[in-house]
């Protein structure tokens, strides 16, 4: 099947750590993985990845290397987003110099910036390069939704502004989202136990914290939802929705890296605080969940 670029899954790659510094061998391991894997694409540096607790040089440095080991085999949309225009404008450029195929851009989280403030933010980073920008409306963690109408007003201004990552748990929104914009829009999941739903109202994939456990079995759901095979897809949607739950049973990304360090994919499910490891109820859990789904 071909599909239209950034559409499928893409997964929102963890970084890996050890003894609190990036552990680079283990995220180019990870990064061949994906891709032996058949992922659609890879997106370093978002929320998964722990950008917050990053520097920003540790942030391009853990951009450069997943571009490295991806040798161009899939795309790398980096993500680049901040509470500060400014860092957004330079962590963008510097992405973009890095050779990232496309960026993915957070709604400035914490300053509640009103639907005009979003639209300039979102504005000037889209003249900061030409390559596709990813919104991302995850209202849960910045306090903001991207509306409807800044999603339509970027869209018809900028060319590059064509993606949205929806993370904000409402069937309705991605329908508004299509109402309004049509194929004009693709839409991508946030959230992995919503990524049928999604799709069934016209979302085109996911960007996936459970791929990076089992990326197999994330693409063929979503490339069955794509081929219009909705009850094929649903039975891998089933099958998958223990582990989607599990791997949120605390704060993202601790429960996945547990997953990961657990089935051997990383050394170590360090975290930087103020995240931490999930405690011991939730850990046995996930090594029922990691035990049921490790090849």
């Amino acid at each position: 099947m071909k599909l239209r670029p950034l559409t499928g899954t893409l997964t929102a790659l963890v970084t890996p750590f050890r003894r609190q510094q990036v552990a680079f061998d283990d995220l180019q391991s990870l990064v061949d993985f994906q891709i032996k894997s058949g992922i659609d694409g890879l997106v370093p540096a978002g929320s998964t990845g722990e950008a917050t607790t990053l520097s920003h040089e540790e942030h391009m440095d853990v951009v450069r290397c997943v571009i490295a080991a991806s040798r161009g085999r899939v795309p790398v949309v980096a993500g680049t987003g901040s509470n500060c225009t400014k860092e957004a404008l330079d962590l963008t450029r510097a992405a973009h110099e890095a050779g990232a195929d496309a960026m993915l851009v957070v709604a400035p989280y914490y300053n509640k910036p009103t639907p005009e403030g979003l639209y300039r933010h979102f504005a000037q980073v889209a003249e900061a390069t030409d390559r596709p920008i990813i919104l991302y409306s995850i209202p849960s963690r910045c306090g903001v939704e991207i509306g409807v109408p800044v999603v339509a007003r970027l869209r018809a201004k900028y060319p590059n502004v064509r993606y949205i990552k929806e993370s904000g748990g409402s069937v309705d929104r991605v329908d508004q989202l299509k109402q309004a914009l049509g194929r004009d829009i693709v839409v991508l999941s946030g959230d992995d136990s919503l990524t049928l739903p999604f799709m069934s109202v016209g979302a085109e994939g996911v960007i996936s914290v459970a791929s990076n456990f089992v990326p197999r079995e994330v693409v063929r759901l979503t490339h069955l939802a794509l081929e219009g095979d909705f009850p094929a897809a649903a039975r891998v949607h089933r099958s998958l929705y223990p582990l989607f739950k599990g791997l949120f049973i605390e704060t993202n990304p601790g429960p996945v890296k547990a997953a990961l360090a657990l089935a051997g994919r990383i050394g170590s499910g360090e975290l930087r605080l103020p995240l931490c490891e999930p405690a011991a109820a939730p850990m046995a859990t996930l090594r029922g969940l990691v035990a049921r789904h490790r090849r």
